[in-house]
This record gives C-alpha cells, sequence and structure tokens, in this order.
C-alpha cells in the first residue's frame, strides 16, 4: 500500500486555496491542479509499505505525535519550483509554523529510520503543492500573479494531528484515504 504521512488541512484554508486556484487557472498552461480534498502538508513519504508495517508506523506516530503541543500553522505566499523561474514544476503555498513542526517531522524522520525506512535526502521545507506542470513551458502570466500573492495570507489552524495516510492512484488523480489519526498534547 502506497502511505504517508501529513497535516490535514483545515476546511478554511482549503477554501482560501481553492479560491486562489480559480483565480490562477486562467493564467497557467499544461498545469494539473491538486484537487481541494487532497491539500495537505506531507511530513514523510513513505512509499509502498507492506501491510505489517502499517503497525510499526502507527506506533511510532502515536509516539512522536503524544510528545508535541498543539501549534499554530499558518498558508502565506506563494512560489514555484524551480524558484524565481517562469519554467515551472510544482506552484506552490507557503506553510510557516514555529520549531515545533520542524522538530515533530525531524522526530519522526529519525524514529522511522530506527525502524528500517528509508531517510528523505532532501531537506525540509514546508509547503503545500497546488499544482505540477508535465511539461515546462514559460509561464511569465502565472509567474507575475504568484509573485503578487507572494505575501498573500491564507489562513491560520491549529494542529492537533498528525495522519497516516494512503495514496490510491487513478488515472484522474490520486485519492487519499486516512489511515489512522495521532493527536498532539
Amino acid at each position: 500500500m502506497r502511505t504517508f504521512i501529513a497535516i490535514d488541512l483545515s476546511p478554511e484554508i482549503k477554501n482560501r486555496l481553492s479560491a486562489a486556484v480559480r483565480l490562477l487557472k486562467p493564467m497557467a498552461a499544461g498545469l494539473k491542479w491538486v484537487a481541494p480534498e487532497n491539500y495537505h502538508l506531507t511530513l514523510k513519504f513513505l512509499g509502498e509499505v507492506a501491510e505489517p508495517r502499517v503497525e510499526v508506523i502507527k506506533a511510532v506516530l502515536d509516539e512522536v505525535a503524544g510528545r508535541y503541543q498543539k501549534f499554530n500553522l499558518i498558508a502565506r505566499g506563494t512560489g514555484s519550483f524551480p524558484p524565481g523561474q517562469s519554467r515551472m514544476r510544482v506552484v506552490w503555498v507557503g506553510l510557516e509554523a514555529g520549531k515545533e513542526l520542524f522538530s515533530l517531522q525531524s522526530e519522526l524522520e529519525e524514529a522511522l529510520s530506527r525502524e528500517g525506512f528509508e531517510r528523505e535526502e532532501r531537506a525540509f521545507s514546508p509547503h503545500l503543492t497546488i499544482g505540477r506542470v508535465r511539461e515546462p513551458q514559460k509561464q511569465d502570466r502565472l509567474k507575475a500573479e504568484l509573485d503578487r500573492l507572494s505575501q498573500q495570507e491564507f489562513g491560520t489552524m491549529e494542529v492537533k494531528e498528525v495522519e497516516l495516510f494512503q495514496s490510491i492512484l487513478h488515472p484522474e488523480g490520486p485519492e487519499y484515504r486516512v489511515i489512522s489519526r495521532h493527536y498532539l498534547r
């Protein structure tokens, strides 16, 4: 089963992001936009995991999440990867939080690596992917609008839980199902 660990976003933030995407769509060519119900902050992509290993992941999540207090997460700003270019591959919204978020993610990474899960090579960069480009092409209008929205706030939420998701791939796009929820203090 294909899995990942994430923080699901509040309905308020999802609604505001959905409105921003409606604004951006006419300015973009060749982008596949993420469905609003799939907006989330990935803490760790696990990939294919055998059913018995899911119980190990749940135990790690219970242990690590239970050590953290609830904290706030702010959705603010837009941009793209690679940064500053009009030939983008990914369109994103920034996600900001205090040191708790980075500590939580780092501790999850460490605990899961002790259980045999591969470490992520790249540094953790909290963001929400809202669109992907299959064939990069110049997107000057879209880049200008992303620059204009670079400080736009899309809402604040209290993070109360971390979730283990299953990702089911369909031709029309992925479907994410919650396997388990793990609550912060």
